[in-house]
């Protein structure tokens, strides 16, 4: 385990959350490794805490698909496997493609306007190498699409799915090389937007994802090869 594991405390937050935080970013980063054991007693010892908020922790991030519980084995960080990433996003696919064509009725020009200063502040994000902070602005984007379309159910969905694909996203957005696609279809999304066009910004919505699922599996299948050798 990491020696650098040190919580990131948060005065308004509750200690499970931090604890959560903390993990999180630690697997996100990579400092806790894919298969590296969860142990409740040591990670306690090491973040000065209980058990209890660990625990609650762990349950948190199984939530997320970032760890899961073996049997006899406890918890552990759980590995990227094409499966869980294909399952997904072809979810988020199907949503996302739904959610922009109702946007494209339903999105108010504050929406848009809302819409279109993320678009920016995403674009500028991506030049301060900040990866945290640009998959930050990334959820941003999609959140005002989201809730332009006024239909909470929906909301509801994409925001359990979007936890879910967090790490996708962190890993997607891990290589600058990506960042021009990337405000490329944003623009390409909020153009579409724009001129209320279902069928353009369904389109824009629909690269957007696949272009994510072809990047991350080239990290995914990277990382298979390099522990077979």
């Amino acid at each position: 385990m990491t020696d650098d594991l040190t919580l990131n405390m948060d005065a308004y937050l509750p200690l499970r959350d931090v604890v959560f935080n903390t993990l999180r970013e630690a697997i996100l980063k990579g400092d806790l490794k894919p298969g590296e054991r969860l142990m409740e007693l040591q990670l306690a010892a090491k973040l000065g805490v209980s058990r209890t908020p660990i625990r609650e922790a762990i349950r948190m991030l199984e939530q997320e698909g970032l760890a899961v519980t073996m049997p006899r084995k406890g918890a552990e960080v759980a590995k990227m496997t094409l499966k869980d990433m294909e399952d997904v996003l072809e979810i988020r696919e199907a949503l996302d493609e739904l959610a922009v064509k109702i946007a494209c009725d339903k999105i108010s020009e504050k929406e848009l306007q809302k819409l279109l200063e993320v678009k920016d502040q995403f674009e500028n994000s991506t030049k301060t190498g900040d990866v945290k902070m640009i998959a930050e602005m990334d959820v941003k984007f999609h959140d005002v699409i989201f809730e332009s379309t006024g239909n909470p159910k929906l909301v509801t969905l994409l925001n359990n799915l979007r936890e879910q694909i967090y790490r996708y996203r962190v890993e997607y957005i891990k290589n600058p090389d990506n960042y021009p696609v990337l405000i490329a279809e944003h623009n390409a999304i909020a153009e579409g937007l724009k001129n209320r066009d279902k069928e353009a910004a369904t389109l824009a919505m629909h690269k957007h994802v696949k272009n994510q699922a072809v990047a991350v599996k080239s990290v995914i299948q990277c990382q298979d090869e390099a522990e077979n050798e």
